[in-house]
C-alpha cells in the first residue's frame, strides 16, 4: 500500500519512520503514513514561525477563498472521506457520513466568519476628559497555533482547529492522533490546494511521547489540544505562560424530568447516543437520572432499546456500535464494568467483549466510588438512577468534577431556565441528550472538562488578543 504523504508549509513529505493504520474491528489495514523526523518537524515550526505576519495580513477574502475550496472539496469527495474515517477509526459508516457534514459546515461557517471578523467602535466622550477621542477595537492573532487532535472525530476535530485559525490569520501546525492520521493528512492534501502563504498549515504525524516537547517551544504561543483530562491539564500546568485551550472529556448526564411525558422518545435518543460510536464521544450520555415517578417504566424502556441496537462491521450501513479503538480500550471498558458489578451494581444487558466490540451495557445501583459513576469511560455503557425530583436531578448532574453538556428532558421553560442557571456545564440541552452539537455554537466545559470553547467564532477569540486604537474624532 503506498504510503500517505504527511504536508509540511504545504509541501507533501516523508519520513524514515513507517507509520502502519490498522482497522480497529478485523485489524486490517487501513492505510499508512509515516512519522516527521525532527528535522522536519523544525521545518514545518520554524515555516509557522516565518509566515504569521505574513499571514495574519492575509487578506480576508484570501483565507476566505481557501477554506470556501476545503468545504466543496470535502462535499464532492463525501464518501471517499467518510470511508476513510471508518476504515481508521472503527466508526460506524452511519456516523462517519455525518462528521464528515459536519465537517463541511465548519469550513463553511469558518469561511463566513473570516469575512465578518471587523472590530468595533467606541464613543470615548462619554467622559469630560475623552471629548473628541474615539477607540476602535479590533483582534489580532497572538501566532502560530499547535493543534493537537484526538482519534474520536478524525475529521471534524481536526476542522475545529484549522478553520478557526486560518479565518484569523494564525499559522496552524496540526498533530494529529497516531491511531488516526489519514483523515487529517487528506485535509493537510485539500489546503494546499489553496493559495494560502507557505508555511500558514502543516499536518505533522509526531508520536506522543515527543508531543510535551512540541508544546513546549515557545514559537507556538497558542497551544489548542483535545483529548483525554489527565494529559490536557498535564500539559496546560507545564506551561503556565501560554494561552492553552483544552476541550477535555465528561460524563454526560442526561434528566428524564417530573413532567416529560414522551418516554419512548427519551429512551431512544439516549440508548441510541449513549452508544452511536461505542460511547467513544465526549458528550455521548453516560449518566442517566430520571425522576421517580418515571423511573420503573423508562428503565425497561431504556434496556430494550440499548439491547436492540445493531452492533458489528462498521461498514455495514446498518451498524449503530461499531468497536472501540483498541483492544486496551476494550479490555479497560469491560474491566470497569466488572468492577462496578463486583461491588454491586446490575448488569441489565451488554458489557461482553469480543475482540474490540464492548456490546453496549446498562447498569443500575452503581456505586458512587465506581470508575463507572467518577471517570469518564468512553465506551458503550449506561448507568441510571432514580431521582427524587427534578431538583435532586439537577443536584445529581453537578455531583462530577466533569462539566461538559448535559441533557435535561423536560417540556417546562421555566425548569429550563433554572437547568441553565444551576447547572456547571458548557451547554445545557433542553428535550434532548448532552449529545447534541451544532458547530457554529460555543462549544466547552467547565470544571475538569476544559477552558476555552470551540465553534468557529468562539475559537476565533481564543486564538486572538483585542488590540485598541484611540483615534481623534475627524
Amino acid at each position: 500500500m503506498t504510503a500517505t504523504p504527511f504536508w509540511i508549509a504545504g509541501q507533501p513529505q516523508h519520513g524514515d519512520r513507517e507509520l502502519i493504520v490498522n482497522h480497529p474491528f478485523d485489524d486490517g489495514e487501513a492505510g499508512r503514513t509515516s512519522w516527521a523526523d525532527t528535522s522536519q518537524v523544525e521545518a514545518a515550526v520554524a515555516a509557522a514561525a516565518s509566515v504569521a505576519d505574513e499571514f495574519a495580513e492575509t487578506p480576508a477574502h484570501v483565507r476566505s477563498r481557501a477554506l470556501r475550496h476545503v468545504a466543496d472539496r470535502l462535499s464532492e469527495r463525501a464518501e471517499q472521506v467518510a470511508q476513510l474515517i471508518t476504515a481508521e477509526s472503527g466508526k460506524p459508516i452511519r456516523w462517519s457520513r455525518v462528521e464528515v457534514t459536519r465537517a463541511v459546515s465548519t469550513f463553511t461557517w469558518a469561511a463566513e466568519e473570516a469575512r465578518r471578523f471587523g472590530g468595533t467602535m467606541q464613543r470615548l466622550d462619554t467622559d469630560p476628559n475623552a471629548e473628541g477621542r474615539t477607540a476602535v477595537t479590533r483582534r489580532f492573532p497572538y501566532g502560530p497555533v499547535l493543534g493537537i487532535t484526538p482519534f474520536n472525530f478524525p475529521v471534524n476535530l481536526v476542522a475545529h482547529k484549522l478553520a478557526p485559525s486560518i479565518a484569523v490569520g494564525a499559522p496552524i501546525l496540526i498533530k494529529p492522533a497516531p491511531a488516526t492520521p489519514l483523515s487529517a493528512l487528506l485535509l493537510g492534501e485539500l489546503l494546499a490546494e489553496t493559495d494560502l502563504p507557505a508555511g500558514a498549515v502543516s499536518v505533522v504525524p509526531v508520536p506522543n511521547e515527543e508531543a510535551p516537547a512540541l508544546a513546549a517551544d515557545e514559537r507556538f504561543p497558542v497551544i489548542s489540544f483535545t483529548g483525554s483530562d489527565v494529559v490536557g491539564w498535564q500539559l496546560a500546568d507545564s506551561l503556565p505562560r501560554r494561552k492553552v485551550t483544552l476541550e477535555l472529556g465528561g460524563n454526560a448526564a442526561a434528566l428524564v424530568c417530573a413532567d416529560f411525558d414522551d418516554l419512548d422518545w427519551a429512551a431512544d435518543r439516549i440508548a441510541t447516543f449513549g452508544n452511536y460510536q461505542a460511547g467513544q464521544s465526549c458528550i455521548s450520555v453516560q449518566r442517566v437520572f430520571v425522576h421517580r415517578d418515571h423511573y420503573d417504566r423508562f428503565l425497561p424502556l431504556l434496556v430494550d432499546k440499548v439491547a436492540a441496537l445493531a452492533t458489528g462491521d462498521p461498514t455495514d450501513d446498518d451498524c449503530v456500535v461499531g468497536p472501540l479503538i483498541s483492544s486496551a480500550a476494550a479490555q479497560r471498558v469491560t474491566e470497569w464494568i466488572d468492577e462496578a458489578v463486583n461491588s454491586g451494581a446490575r448488569l441489565h444487558c451488554g458489557g461482553q467483549r469480543d475482540g474490540n466490540l464492548v456490546s453496549p451495557a446498562v447498569l443500575t445501583d452503581v456505586p458512587r466510588d465506581a470508575k463507572l459513576a467518577e471517570s469518564e469511560v468512553f465506551g458503550p455503557v449506561l448507568i441510571v438512577e432514580p431521582v427524587a425530583d427534578d431538583t435532586a436531578g439537577l443536584a445529581a448532574i453537578n455531583a462530577s468534577r466533569y462539566g461538559l453538556q448535559a441533557g435535561v428532558f423536560t417540556t417546562r421553560i421555566d425548569l429550563a431556565a433554572t437547568a441553565h442557571r444551576r447547572l456547571k456545564v458548557g451547554g445545557v440541552i433542553i428535550g434532548d441528550v448532552p449529545s447534541f452539537r451544532a458547530d457554529q455554537m460555543p462549544y466547552g466545559g467547565t470544571k475538569a472538562s476544559g477552558t476555552g470553547r470551540e465553534g468557529v467564532a468562539s475559537a476565533m477569540e481564543d486564538l486572538t488578543e483585542a488590540k485598541v486604537l484611540v483615534l481623534p474624532l475627524l
